[in-house]
């Protein structure tokens, strides 16, 4: 199954990369995109309205990415940023002072709720790597007030049923929050089907971007009752009035506009979206899990052990593969021309459509040689 030419990447010429859970690999058009921006800058001076507008682009293109209103998604520089700007607006609701995150969630997740003041936060337990639905449902009451759900896990790779918990979630009068930050750009994602009230993602993972940028989606009938405590003038409504004195913040999302938008980042992401959504996510989604089974199916035969969900549908890219010393095996990877990535105690193969089957297997089986000590 071909996607694209895995040459527009150029680190595949001479190395293998599978760590998209981490940072996927260089287009060349991504590339071109960024030195479209340092050339502006150093022929122009400065071009305000073009990088702003470029920025405006890439807006557009996340919020078709995630079937959003253009109007529901702001540009922030970080799943951390984003989170915070809506841990900050948010009005409490009488009565409604817990927080449900889970077990599984990006350590940065439970830093920005832990710092709020009066919510109990309570944690969705895990159970062999998986998190079952009626672990929800136990925890999500009436008193509930979030509940924060990562889309795929940043360590192993599971997927969960983002439509289903939203149900237990709103029966019960709660706000829904998604990061995304390991879903999108490899399985679709639609905020309106999925009753999704806020979702951040980050571009340098599946969406082939850099860091610096993120894209903020808040639900319209939401956004204008939230007032920004994290803002600054492009979060205004007339950011060119220049009147220190007013704070008159923009409508829906766009009031979560912070700071002049990360340009050089904004190229960078305008050019890889396009790429994502000429390909569709549809079609990529079909061939990571191709390339999934494939890579559960190796390890398995490698007598490896995999930290990661056996049954497809219940995992993204990602197959993390347990070993004692994960920060030091990937190291030692990377001397044999293969970039993989660690958390905590697993090596995470992380593939793109860029990738293949034969990738995978170099991958594993290096993996496999450095365990037997023969380096």
């Amino acid at each position: 199954m071909e996607l694209g030419n895995r040459n527009d990447f150029i680190i595949m010429k001479d190395k293998i990369q599978v760590s998209s859970c981490s940072q996927s690999a260089m287009h060349k058009k991504v590339k071109a995109a960024i030195l479209d921006y340092v050339t502006s800058w150093g022929t122009n001076g400065h071009d305000w309205e073009m990088w702003m507008e470029i920025c405006e682009q890439a807006r557009i293109k996340f919020a078709k990415l995630i079937n959003a209103s253009i109007n529901e998604v702001a540009i922030v520089t970080s799943v951390s940023h984003g989170s915070s700007a809506i841990a900050n607006s948010l009005p409490r609701l009488n009565g409604k002072n817990n927080i449900v995150l889970t077990e599984m969630d990006f350590p940065c997740i439970g830093h920005v709720w832990l710092s709020q003041e009066g919510y109990e936060v309570l944690f969705v337990s895990a159970k062999d790597g998986e998190i079952p639905i009626d672990h929800y449902e136990k925890l999500i009451t009436s008193k509930t007030f979030m509940v924060s759900i990562p889309h795929i896990s940043y360590y192993n790779g599971f997927k969960q049923n983002i439509k289903e918990i939203a149900k237990i979630a709103h029966k019960n009068g709660s706000y829904v929050f998604i990061d995304a930050y390991q879903s999108a750009g490899q399985v679709p994602i639609d905020v309106k089907e999925m009753d999704i009230d806020f979702l951040v993602a980050g571009m340098q993972k599946y969406l082939l971007g850099i860091p610096g940028i993120a894209f903020l989606y808040v639900r319209k009938e939401i956004a204008d009752q939230l007032t920004p405590k994290i803002t600054g003038w492009f979060g205004q409504s007339n950011p060119f009035d220049f009147n220190v004195k007013k704070v008159e913040y923009a409508a829906s999302a766009r009031r979560f506009d912070s700071g002049t938008y990360p340009m050089l980042n904004g190229y960078a992401a305008n050019a890889a979206l396009d790429i994502l959504l000429n390909i569709g996510i549809d079609k990529i989604e079909m061939y990571l899990k191709e390339l999934s089974e494939f890579a559960i199916k190796y390890a398995l035969e490698q007598e490896l052990i995999i930290k990661s969900p056996l049954t497809i549908d219940n995992k993204g890219s990602n197959t993390a593969i347990y070993v004692s010393e994960a920060g030091k095996v990937e190291k030692l990877m990377k001397n044999y021309g293969i970039i993989a990535a660690a958390r905590k105690e697993v090596i995470r193969i992380a593939p793109h459509y860029y990738n293949t089957k034969e990738d995978l297997k170099k991958a594993i089986d290096c993996i496999k040689y450095i365990l037997s000590g023969e380096k």
